[in-house]
């Protein structure tokens, strides 16, 4: 069981390295507004991992992984959703103002609380709900009971996302001077933007 569990932890560590809109995310927040707010963002994001395991362990995320029309709804939702935080990440670039006298861009911070666009973005990906209830089931340990096989891999998927973008944050911390230049965070905005555009577009056209 524990060669096992290791064996399903290392699938998870790498669809959890995998980028996507959850780093995304997480980026502006730490880019724009600095380590608490990635964290915070990072908190929200697990928070709906944990969600997704809950609906996942009782069967609930399986009625929407085979309900064509409820995927399609949730797909959408999501899609605008990043398609909307991309916006405001092109809106405020083109909004900064290059303070020439103190070295710095005033761009306005992203707006909403950090954990819960965290949470809204992680609970408005289909995807997940997919990944929990097609994938998870046949990772889960020969030696527990489904339940508890699905709960124990959810939290250490939960853990690994934690240890990854929040390590990622403070990377991103480590080198806040380098992003508070003018240009830097202009060009940071522009690339996020045009990245949750792009995962917008791509959740929108995905097939389930």
């Amino acid at each position: 069981m524990v060669y096992e569990l290791l064996a399903a932890a290392g699938v998870l560590a790498l669809l959890t390295m995998v980028p996507g809109p959850d780093m995304a995310v997480v980026t502006r927040r730490a880019v724009a507004a600095g380590r608490s707010d990635g964290l915070r963002t990072v908190a929200g994001i697990t928070t709906g991992l944990l969600v997704w395991g809950v609906l996942s362990v009782a069967g609930l995320a399986a009625v929407l992984a085979a309900s064509a029309t409820a995927y399609t709804v949730v797909k959408l939702a999501g899609a605008a959703y990043l398609v909307l935080l991309g916006a405001q990440a092109l809106l405020a670039a083109r909004r900064g103002r290059h303070d020439r006298a103190a070295a710095r861009v005033d761009i306005p911070p992203p707006s909403g609380h950090p954990w819960r666009t965290g949470l809204v973005g992680n609970l408005l990906n289909p995807k997940i709900a997919v990944f929990y209830t097609g994938l998870l089931p046949t990772l889960a340990p020969h030696g527990l009971s489904p339940h508890t096989g699905m709960s124990l891999l959810v939290l250490v998927h939960a853990a690994l996302t934690v240890g990854w973008l929040g390590g990622y944050v403070l990377l991103l911390a480590r080198a806040r001077a380098f992003f508070a230049r003018a240009a830097v965070r202009r060009a940071m905005e522009r690339i996020t933007g045009v990245v949750l555009i792009g995962f917008g577009v791509r959740v929108a056209t995905a097939q389930a």
